[in-house]
């Protein structure tokens, strides 16, 4: 059972955390349009293997696509681990991607709450390397820590069939196909994804968050991604 952390890098008086938290322009923006994309992601376990994939198509009310946003997928098969890829650019090869020691059901079921903060707590004091570059993380989902996770070098063959399979697709949530044979249900359950684009908020050297915008205009629960380092 995941333990309440104790981290002084992820509590809310935390001076990295807090200033990521401070609202922002478009805070209010997010809190009214973010939901769509997570209510469809958690609602996956009540979805017959007849749905291969959906996508949330429509024009935005306002410009979405700003230079500080970025491209976020969560993926992973039902009844496996949940995987995070980042991405400037759908057409690119991630620049981080990291297998998150939770189940994609584990993660369906935090949905179901108004808020989702998902936050990776680098340990490392040597600040020699950019911040999404650090390979050990502490996974902490709703100020639970989950444990511990290691950033990826390269891209499994699961991972990589999502990334190609998704090239076209800038936001959207359902399921895919597995890489065996193309079938949709494996022993794992069925390959699940919700890809969003996020905007990018750079704390200083040592935290970055990202917030998922969602242009459907729905009320519902909000996505937001910690990186913190330890100072």
């Amino acid at each position: 059972m995941p333990t309440v952390h104790s981290s002084p890098y992820l509590q809310m008086d935390n001076p990295a955390i807090m200033s990521l938290l401070r609202p922002t322009p478009g805070e209010k923006q997010r809190k009214s349009s973010s939901g769509g994309l997570l209510r469809m992601f958690k609602l996956f376990p009540m979805l017959t293997s007849g749905c291969k994939m959906v996508a949330l198509l429509g024009r935005p009310k306002r410009p979405l696509l700003k230079d500080s946003a970025t491209t976020g997928t969560i993926f992973g098969y039902r009844k496996g681990r949940v995987c995070l890829a980042i991405q400037d650019d759908p057409h690119c090869v991630p620049m981080f991607v990291i297998e998150l020691p939770m189940l994609t059901s584990l993660l369906q079921k935090e949905m179901a709450s108004d808020i989702v903060r998902i936050a990776l707590e680098s340990e490392t004091k040597s600040h020699k390397k950019k911040l999404l570059e650090e390979f050990v993380w502490a996974v902490y989902c709703n100020g639970r820590k989950v444990g511990y996770s290691i950033r990826r070098k390269q891209l499994s063959d699961d991972e990589l069939h999502v990334m190609q399979l998704l090239r076209g697709v800038s936001m959207g949530a359902g399921v895919l196909p597995s890489p065996n044979e193309k079938e949709t249900v494996t022993s794992d359950g069925e390959l699940t994804y919700m890809r969003a684009r996020f905007e990018k908020v750079v704390g200083s050297k040592d935290s970055e968050a990202l917030y998922m915008i969602n242009p459907d205009g729905a009320p519902g629960p909000e996505l937001s991604i910690f990186f913190v380092r330890a100072r």
